[in-house]
């Protein structure tokens, strides 16, 4: 009896190893701090009295495509956002929030259901609001919050030195999968937004549009 729950025992520690190993790789060089509040409110693209306005530039797997953004927030829980080209053309208009998504229009060459998705999956992430925290990390430069995000995580990360939101990273227990960079000088409005995949070679560039 005991020559076969030995392996069996051996093979559940390695099991254990191996699962917490994994479920530490993207937290491994954070440390730990108590929970001092369980809600988090993303600072951009919160005002419903101003256009957000940028120039994109999407990179696809060595192909550019260059445009206008524009997000709009046009009631508590939804923004509208829309695609044009430089000189306005409307490529694609929808509205999103974290429970609905709706396609207002869109041009043929791009009404492909898995470029549908991943945008709806970075602009949820980009608009996203409210954050209910999970865990509290630390590193030298940033305070990181946990949060859940169905069988995923989202880490949000604030500079210490002036509390600013500079990251929000998407991600499983093991791999990071989308990261959503801002630079801000005043912690209201995001002047430049960088949005890259590590699974997928998609970067999208956001630059603050001002008007001449």
């Amino acid at each position: 009896m005991q020559k076969s729950t030995t392996p069996y025992l051996l093979i559940n520690c390695f099991l254990v190893i191996f699962l917490f190993s994994c479920g530490q790789k993207i937290t491994k060089n954070y440390t730990p701090k108590p929970l001092e509040k369980t809600t988090y409110e993303a600072p951009y693209f919160s005002n419903p009295e101003i256009d957000y306005v940028y120039k994109a530039n999407i990179t696809v797997y060595g192909h550019e495509l260059s445009g206008i953004f524009i997000a709009k927030k046009i009631n508590d829980t939804t923004h509208r956002v829309v695609f044009t080209t430089e000189f306005g053309n409307k490529l694609l208009d929808f509205e999103i929030s974290e429970t609905s998504f709706k396609v207002n229009s869109i041009v043929s060459e791009l009404d492909r259901k898995i470029l549908i998705s991943t945008l709806k999956k970075d602009f949820r992430l980009l608009l996203k609001k409210n954050y209910i925290i999970d865990k509290l990390f630390e590193n030298q430069e940033n305070t990181i919050y946990q949060t859940k995000d169905g069988k995923q995580y989202n880490f949000i990360f604030l500079s210490k030195e002036n509390n600013k939101l500079e990251k929000v990273v998407h991600a499983s227990q093991t791999k990071e999968k989308i990261t959503i960079s801002f630079s801000s000088e005043n912690n209201i409005f995001a002047e430049k937004i960088e949005i890259l995949h590590q699974n997928i070679k998609l970067k999208i560039e956001l630059n603050y549009f001002k008007s001449e």
